[in-house]
């Protein structure tokens, strides 16, 4: 981070200037991957432009609009009209995925911190400022953790399934990979590349990183209901091709280990 000096007034006691030490705050990116997200794109984003505004004065928004059918693409092009200095919109003429849409999300990131989440409101963006107390110098991510899931009963069941397998066959320390409420320095991606299209890139955030060495602090934050849209990776039909994605995932990642064969910041 930046640091400027300032003398303060004389000491009442040497008389003599006081040099204190400021800390300029972080730029920040926000993004939302968005798909189908019409009816909550809007709130998420004027929530982040609050919430970085208060926090920074060099900030951005960015949804990546991956292909969706409804009016979100008429909705996101308004607020990038309204508000042009802090918000960008990048449009997929195709739907390429959810990892696909979080990719293009961190290659457009172009400030000290990047924070995400989902554009369907399940979490609440005022909470990035909660994640970014916990941003430490010796902390690389700060990864939110749900206080309780706001679910149908049986996308519960599948999340804690999902999550006590991903969680033990990889390996990973934290305690909701499902969490998609991550605050992450953007230096840690100088080390590590990411390849999924599925949801199951998050694991693969998340495994990377901490196989990279770098830190994270877990902070609670709240999952609401979801009021508009349909799940698209949490769902009986996806069941059989997520597990062979994580199937495939764990055999590059754990057994093969190929990003480590390729080098990164811990070799």
């Amino acid at each position: 981070m930046n640091t400027s000096e300032i003398l303060e007034p004389a000491s009442l006691v040497s008389g003599e200037p006081v040099s204190v030490q400021t800390t300029n705050p972080p730029s920040i990116s926000v993004f939302f991957p968005a798909y189908n997200d019409g009816g909550t794109i809007a709130s998420m984003v004027l929530a982040a432009l609050n919430t970085c505004r208060k926090l920074t004065d060099d900030y951005e928004v960015i949804v990546i609009n991956d292909g969706s059918k409804d009016y979100t693409g008429e909705v996101l092009d308004e607020l990038a009209r309204v508000y042009p200095e802090h918000v960008r919109i990048i449009h997929h003429v195709k739907n390429r995925g959810y990892g696909g849409a979080l990719r293009s999300g961190f290659a457009a990131a172009t400030k000290d911190l990047i924070f995400y989440t989902d554009g369907d409101a399940q979490y609440d963006p005022h909470e990035l400022s909660v994640l970014l107390e916990k941003l430490t110098p010796d902390v690389d991510i700060v990864n939110g953790y749900k206080i309780e899931r706001n679910d149908p009963l049986h996308r519960i069941i599948i999340g804690k399934i999902y999550h006590w397998t991903v969680k033990t066959s990889f390996g990973l320390g934290i305690r909701d990979t499902d969490c998609d409420f991550r605050l992450i320095r953007r230096d840690c991606f100088g080390s590590i590349e990411l390849t999924s299209n599925s949801g199951t890139i998050c694991l693969e955030l998340v495994k990377k990183l901490q196989d990279e060495g770098y830190k994270f602090a877990e902070v609670p934050v709240h999952h609401f209901h979801r009021a508009y849209g349909k799940s698209q990776f949490f769902n009986f039909p996806r069941l059989w091709q997520t597990g062979l994605n994580l199937i495939s995932l764990w055999w590059r990642l754990v057994v093969w280990r190929e990003h480590k064969r390729k080098g990164g910041k811990s070799n």
